[in-house]
């Protein structure tokens, strides 16, 4: 089977190579990608088997993001060099933020000092440099208005910064996995990334954009050309699924180059006689015909961009692993789809009080599927997503929250009904005769059978390549990762991890779930990389060498 390794994959064509493949045009290849004055050093180079470890820390990559979906896609347009500026004629409604960015107009946002700029903004993220970027994106769209970014693009190609950007899928991510027939709960707008407007893509694909609010499909679509519009797609490599990333390790008192994979067991005895350096990607990629051409990559920086609907959370009760326990809106939809639950008398569980749960009531109902809708939270609770939506710009899940509040379970109620909700409950198991037992708040339990049970309370980001399966990141160390009760600590202007340098994280993963909060987390690893970028080639040319960072 042919392997990758880091002397052919880091040309920027990750193709597969044979005995008949020489080593002067894998050498090619890899000047093309990295530029003429790494030459002399790569082409007496062995090629290296899999299992290697790199002996030359000169080839490795500046920069891997792990995940290409709209977070990894905003990250390699600026990593490319697109530089955002202040608008010649713009003028932003926030005057104490205008009279910032007039200080330091000639400069790029990349090149400004975000947390100056972003002291004293509001909104819905919370994290700073997402809220700047937003307000400077889409000034006071939480008030409503819409007003045209003030920002203009320029591409600057001396600031690339060599990347790489690793997805399962095609650009977009779980975009290209969501139900198609769900509206976005995002204006399309806000879906958009820098750059290109997606009314002017719907525009050129003689598309006629309905409403404000889109399907995901064609978001997904939006994604996958965005990369090719925007020359990204050297960048990207799709099909590719990571194993492991971990940290390499160099002895202080060894005069060689050789980085090594040293356990943890043994740094902690050893701690001071090693100092850490680069990053060792390994997974494969699936090919034509289904087989597995496995990789390991060198990085001094990785991006984690992943996301968090790998892994649908679960009730962790008894009988959840029964077939007709569904974890995902796709699965109940192929299930309704199929015909398998049309006609039933017995009534479909949703469990949830999220907007993916109410998709699947909205589903279910339009089916004419009865409901039972079992949540933890009081119809009352202030946290429910519902009461941060406009009535008017979301009626579908007011509907929604409206017959959680007016059809709630009662002694007189008829649980055959269209509809009917479970405030403060919970689940206590499935039972194999297709018969689910809920309790109450009050400790009180309840019996019911059903046609299916939907279990819809949110997702998990898989970080199983990462050691403790990431978990050393988030603010609880002793928690999963999730979006919003332990995201991955990060830097609030770097997003640098704190409890790993060079590590970075962005999205889903720091609690960025929206799109248009998610592009600054770009912004602020750009920022941090191009700094350190300046920094390294100016300590290069006040102390000679040969130039190679």
């Amino acid at each position: 089977m042919p392997v990758w390794c880091c002397r052919c994959s880091l040309a920027g064509h990750f193709r597969d190579y044979s005995d008949t493949e020489s080593e002067g045009e894998i050498f090619n290849s890899l000047v093309q990608y990295f530029g003429d004055n790494l030459g002399p050093k790569v082409k007496g180079m062995p090629l290296v088997e899999e299992t290697s470890l790199l002996e030359d820390s000169s080839l490795t990559l500046p920069v891997v993001i792990i995940g290409n979906g709209p977070s990894g896609i905003c990250l390699s347009y600026m990593l490319s060099g697109y530089r955002p500026y202040l608008s010649s004629d713009a003028v932003h409604p926030n005057t104490i933020l205008h009279s910032k960015l007039e200080e330091a107009r000639h400069l790029s946002i990349v090149d400004q000092d975000l947390e100056y700029l972003s002291e004293g903004l509001e909104g819905r993220s919370s994290n700073p440099v997402a809220v700047l970027f937003d307000t400077l994106l889409h000034p006071d769209a939480d008030f409503g208005y819409d007003y045209p970014s003030i920002l203009h693009w320029k591409l600057e190609q001396h600031h690339y910064i060599p990347h790489l950007v690793l997805g399962k899928g095609p650009p977009g991510g779980a975009w290209h996995n969501m139900e198609g027939s769900m509206l976005t709960i995002s204006f399309g707008n806000w879906m958009e990334l820098p750059g290109l407007k997606f009314k002017d893509w719907m525009s050129s694909k003689r598309r006629n954009l309905k409403g404000d609010r889109v399907m995901p499909e064609e978001i997904a679509r939006y994604y996958k050309h965005y990369v090719k519009v925007m020359g990204l797609q050297k960048n990207f490599r799709e099909n590719t699924y990571i194993t492991s990333v971990s940290r390499l390790y160099r002895d202080q008192g060894d005069n060689g180059s050789q980085d090594r994979d040293i356990s943890t067991k043994h740094l902690q005895n050893q701690k001071s006689k090693f100092i850490k350096r680069n990053w060792e990607i390994r997974g494969y990629q699936r090919i034509a015909g289904g087989s597995h051409v496995p990789f390991c990559l060198f990085a001094e920086n990785v991006a984690l961009a992943t996301g968090t609907l790998d892994s649908p959370a679960h009730l962790e009760v008894e009988g959840e692993e029964f077939p007709f326990v569904f974890h995902s809106l796709p699965e109940f939809g192929a299930a309704i789809n199929k015909g398998k639950l049309c006609g039933r008398a017995d009534p479909v569980l949703i469990v949830g009080s999220g907007l993916t749960a109410a998709d699947a009531v909205l589903c279910a109902y339009n089916n004419n599927i009865p409901v039972i809708h079992v949540f933890r939270r009081r119809v009352t609770d202030p946290n429910l997503i519902f009461k941060q939506l406009p009535q008017k710009l979301y009626p579908e899940y007011h509907k929604v929250y409206h017959m959680m509040c007016s059809q709630s379970y009662s002694a007189d109620s008829d649980p055959l009904s269209d509809y009917t909700s479970f405030p403060e409950h919970r689940v206590l198991s499935f039972k194999s005769d297709m018969k689910c037992i809920l309790q109450s708040v009050s400790g009180l339990k309840k019996v019911f059978k059903l046609s299916a049970a939907v279990v819809l309370i949110g997702s998990h980001p898989n970080l199983a390549f990462l050691k403790e399966q990431g978990r050393y990141l988030g603010r609880n160390s002793s928690q999963p990762i999730t979006c919003k009760g332990n995201p991955v600590e990060v830097d609030a202007y770097t997003y640098e991890c704190v409890k790993e340098a060079n590590l970075f994280a962005l999205g889903p993963l720091v609690g960025d779930n929206f799109v248009r909060f998610l592009k600054g987390g770009a912004l602020g690893v750009t920022r941090c990389l191009a700094a350190r970028q300046k920094k390294k080639h100016l300590f290069v040319e006040r102390g000679g060498g040969d130039g190679i960072a």
